[in-house]
C-alpha cells in the first residue's frame, strides 16, 4: 500500500449502541487521531492530502459516519445516533483520542466530546448551527435537495448542496468533482437531506459545555461564510479551553485547497506541549 492510501486490509468495525456498525480505517502509529467527515463528503478520501503527514505521527481512524461507505445504516436516523457512532469509536480506541471533525462532522465531535471522556484534545473545522434570527439553509433548499435526490439526480443534489449551502466557489466544486473520491461521494447523497433536517433543528446550549476543558481549535477560513464564523464564535466563548485558528484565503475545505496550511495549524496544536 502507497503512504496515505487505505483499503479493506486497514478497515475495522466498531458497534454503535443501537447495534449499527461503524467502520474506519487504520493507518500509522502513536496516539489515535479521529477523522470524523461532514457531509457530502467520502471517507477516507475526504483526508487524502493530509493524511501521508498525519500518519507519521499518530494512529489515523479514518472513519465512515452511518449510511456512508462500509458503514451500515438504520431505518430510524436521528443526530443522536451520530453522537453516539461517534463516542463509540472514540472509546474503542482503548487510550484518549485526538478528534478533528469537519463540518457537520465537527458538530458530531463537538457533541460526542460530552458522552466520553476519553478524548484528549479536539479539533472542529466550521462547525453549522442555525441561531433565533436565521438558518443554516437558504429556504426550500432542503426540500430541493430531497426532490432531485428523488429523481435519481445524485450529483446535482450533491451540487446544489455545495453550492446553496457550503457556499464552494465553481473552481471548488470542479476540483471535488475531478477528486478520486467523487463517485463515493455520488453514492452517499442519500444522506445530505436527512443531516440537513437535522443540522437544522440543532439548538446550541452553552451552558451543557461550561465545564468542557478538553483543549480545542476552532479551525476558520477567513473566506468562509458569515453564519460558520458566527458559529465559531458562539462555540468558542462557551468552551472554556479553546481558541480560533483562522486559515487565510480559505473557505470550507481547506484540506483540499490548502493542505500544508491545514496541516501546519492542526499538527502544531497536536503536538505542542502542556496540553
Amino acid at each position: 500500500m502507497s503512504p496515505g492510501s487505505f483499503d479493506k486490509e486497514t478497515m475495522e468495525r466498531v458497534t454503535s449502541p443501537d447495534g449499527t456498525l461503524i467502520a474506519y480505517y487504520r493507518r500509522g502509529m502513536g496516539t489515535p487521531l479521529i477523522l470524523i467527515h461532514g457531509s457530502g463528503a467520502a471517507n477516507p478520501l475526504a483526508w487524502t492530502a493530509v493524511i501521508p503527514k498525519l500518519e507519521e505521527h499518530f494512529s489515523i481512524y479514518a472513519v465512515d459516519r452511518r449510511g456512508h461507505g462500509e458503514s451500515n445504516d438504520a431505518s430510524a436516523y436521528a443526530l443522536e445516533r451520530e453522537i453516539e457512532d461517534v463516542a463509540a469509536v472514540v472509546d474503542s480506541a482503548g487510550v484518549p483520542a485526538y478528534v478533528l471533525g469537519h463540518s457537520f462532522g465537527a458538530l458530531c465531535a463537538l457533541e460526542a466530546a460530552l458522552r466520553t471522556n476519553s478524548i484528549r484534545k479536539l479539533i472542529l473545522y466550521e462547525p453549522a448551527m442555525p441561531f433565533p434570527d436565521t438558518t443554516i439553509y437558504p429556504e426550500g433548499v432542503i426540500n430541493g435537495l430531497q426532490a432531485l435526490l428523488d429523481q435519481g439526480d445524485r450529483e446535482a443534489t450533491l451540487t446544489m448542496f455545495y453550492r446553496e449551502v457550503a457556499k464552494l466557489s465553481t473552481e471548488d466544486i470542479e476540483q471535488l468533482r475531478s477528486s478520486p473520491g467523487w463517485p463515493a461521494r455520488v453514492a452517499a447523497a442519500h444522506t445530505v437531506p436527512r443531516e440537513a433536517r437535522v443540522e437544522e433543528s440543532y439548538r446550541f446550549d452553552a451552558q451543557r459545555f461550561k465545564s468542557l476543558h478538553i483543549p480545542t481549535l476552532l479551525l476558520l477560513g477567513s473566506d468562509s461564510p458569515p453564519l460558520l464564523k458566527r458559529t465559531t464564535d458562539v462555540i468558542n466563548t462557551a468552551l472554556p479551553n479553546s481558541r480560533i485558528a483562522v486559515m487565510p484565503g480559505q473557505d470550507h475545505i481547506a484540506m483540499y485547497t490548502a493542505p500544508q496550511l491545514f496541516l501546519q495549524i492542526v499538527m502544531r496544536f497536536l503536538i505542542e506541549p502542556g496540553n
